[in-house]
């Protein structure tokens, strides 16, 4: 089943896989228990729900396309992105929300052909919100298309941003631009999920979203539907390199790109 045709019915396949693993985790959260927290790096953690959500995506993937690889966050199957088809998964974007019980966290689940994004799936668990797209379509959310904010200054912009784990001397560069924003735009937000910045930008609930030093699986999916929404994608020099160059930006249009862009060459030279 992997004629281009079919994307759409996949899609749909997708949708509920990652809602089946999102009552999983939900059903979770009502006994979760802190003491089986491990923790990867500084405030980077991942729990037995992340592993064994990751699983179920996984066994449930396997079905959909033969033979295709996998590259996820936790490493539950073989990594490979050089078959023809690659599933690129986080099974718990926010895991940081989830162990303390706020919101959002979500799946997200994304599909490359020859390493170009074809398909993305995110659902926000905490929201009930199922975001997608695929090959050639429109975006939706929970069956409805969704559009990017026509907004075309930084100064009308909701923006949002997340802190990498590992900021380094970048954390100077950071606070300096929060610091700019907050008094040039509508403000700034830091939800803890990369995906569900992506989306809401694609659904125009937010204007723009940037951060550095992410994984392909925190923005496979969100990414590639914020493209089929309409909004603008690029990596922080304005080029295409978001998908494994671990910087991001994602604006409603080109214009708001364009001016987002300069600012991140201002307060992140070395990314240029």
């Amino acid at each position: 089943m992997t004629d281009n045709m079919h994307f759409n019915e996949i899609c749909e396949d997708v949708c509920n896989i990652a809602r089946v693993a999102g009552k999983f985790m939900s059903d979770e959260r009502k006994n979760f228990s802190p003491d089986r927290i491990e923790t990867k790096g500084v405030n980077d953690f991942v729990s037995y729900v992340d592993k064994q959500a990751e699983k179920l995506i996984v066994g449930q993937l396997s079905r959909l396309i033969a033979g295709a690889g996998f590259l996820t966050e936790e490493k539950t199957v073989d990594q490979s992105h050089n078959s023809k088809y690659t599933w690129i998964i986080d099974p718990l974007d926010g895991t940081t929300n989830y162990i303390h019980g706020i919101s959002p966290y979500a799946v997200s689940i994304g599909l490359t052909e020859n390493d170009m994004p074809v398909l993305g799936v995110v659902y926000v668990v905490s929201g009930d919100q199922c975001f997608y797209a695929w090959k050639d379509s429109k975006a939706f959310m929970n069956g409805e298309e969704i559009r990017p904010s026509v907004t075309e200054s930084v100064k009308d912009s909701l923006v949002i941003t997340g802190f990498p784990y590992r900021l380094g001397q970048k954390i100077d560069n950071y606070m300096n631009l929060m610091k700019y924003l907050t008094f040039n735009s509508h403000g700034v937000r830091r939800l803890g999920s990369a995906a569900a910045d992506l989306v809401y930008v694609a659904a125009g609930w937010a204007e723009v979203f940037y951060q550095t030093d992410l994984n392909p699986w925190d923005v496979a999916a969100g990414a590639f539907i914020a493209k089929q929404a309409g909004a603008t994608v690029t990596d922080f020099t304005g080029g295409d390199n978001y998908l494994f160059g671990q910087s991001i930006l994602a604006t409603g249009n080109t214009n708001l790109g364009n001016q987002m862009t300069g600012l991140l060459s201002e307060y992140f030279p070395e990314q240029q």
